[in-house]
């Protein structure tokens, strides 16, 4: 099928510390704060939308949902037929919850692992300009938000979801050595999975690994390399908890580093990410993490 979703359009947390997440995400991540129909909830902006991560309370740190995000009403229709052929259950969002996520429609499914997904279009933008009091500017546009890694133990069960009913486009795959990710020593081969539906080279990857909070990690991207070097900065002023050194990844060319959030996923905060054309690209395995840096230092991302 031709890929109907356009990009990763916005996670939704629940925390157990919001003052934690707002500090965390203006004064680290040089996100803006926005404003919403929700009183408790922290909105962090990186661009027209109103919100691209919006933090809510809860009783536990986990990811509610990642939104992603169709061309129109027709799109979300073709996508609801999809899933009801494949006899994946659709649950249509109310007026209640349309007004929250500030949308015209949207659907949402579980993938097998679990992880909750929300489908939608009609966003609507805050004509306020999202001006970081750090200055940094991020690249979303047509590669929205940026991508997020999810835990996937079924890898054929993933696959053909992401790929057989969702269309997205398998740009890489990296074999992983289980006790380099935390698990025990084993003979059958572990793969991590890289799709894309858009221009950027992924926008969600899947691995076997497990993640208390429901996400391995969120990679942001900024506009320079400069923007990087300043959340490195900020990161040892704020004493945010880096986890790994800088580095190049071998697969999607992104500069970065990564951080932890204060709900216990990572940030992955990167510039210069690879984007691609399905029409030449030509899937491949990635022999090695990264061409340079990335040492990682209190647990896995």
């Amino acid at each position: 099928m031709s890929n109907l979703i356009r990009s990763l359009g916005y996670l939704r947390v629940e925390a157990t510390d919001l003052p934690a997440w707002r500090d965390f995400g203006v004064k680290v991540l040089g996100l803006t704060e926005g404003r919403g129909p929700d009183p408790q909830a922290v909105y962090l902006r990186m661009d027209e939308l109103p919100a691209r991560i919006v933090v809510t309370p809860g009783a536990k740190d986990r990811l509610a949902a990642s939104g992603w995000e169709l061309a129109d009403p027709t799109a979300l229709a073709e996508l609801t037929g999809v899933f009801e052929e494949a006899g994946i259950a659709v649950k249509p969002a109310g007026a209640d919850e349309l007004a929250d996520r500030r949308v015209s429609h949207l659907i949402s499914v579980d993938d097998p692992a679990g992880n909750r997904l929300e489908f939608f279009c009609g966003a609507a933008l805050d004509t306020r300009p999202a001006l970081s009091t750090t200055g940094t500017r991020f690249v979303t546009g047509d590669q929205g938000m940026g991508h997020i890694v999810l835990p996937a133990s079924d890898d054929a069960a993933a696959l053909h979801f992401y790929g057989d009913i969702l269309g997205f486009r398998l740009r890489d795959t990296m074999r992983l050595i289980p006790e380099h990710i935390g698990l025990p020593p084993g003979s059958e081969p572990l793969w991590m999975r890289f799709l894309g539906c858009g221009p950027r080279h992924h926008s969600v990857a899947l691995a076997p690994i497990p993640a208390p909070s429901g996400l391995i990690h969120l990679m942001i991207e900024t506009e320079t390399l400069d923007d990087v070097g300043r959340a490195i900065d900020r990161c040892a002023r704020q004493k945010a908890p880096m986890i790994s050194t800088l580095g190049r990844h071998a697969n999607d060319d992104m500069v970065s580093f990564y951080v932890r959030t204060p709900s216990g996923f990572d940030i992955e905060y990167g510039y210069g990410g690879r984007t691609v054309d399905d029409d030449t690209w030509i899937a491949r395995h990635t022999t090695a993490h990264s061409v340079w840096g990335h040492r990682f230092s209190g647990g896995g991302h």
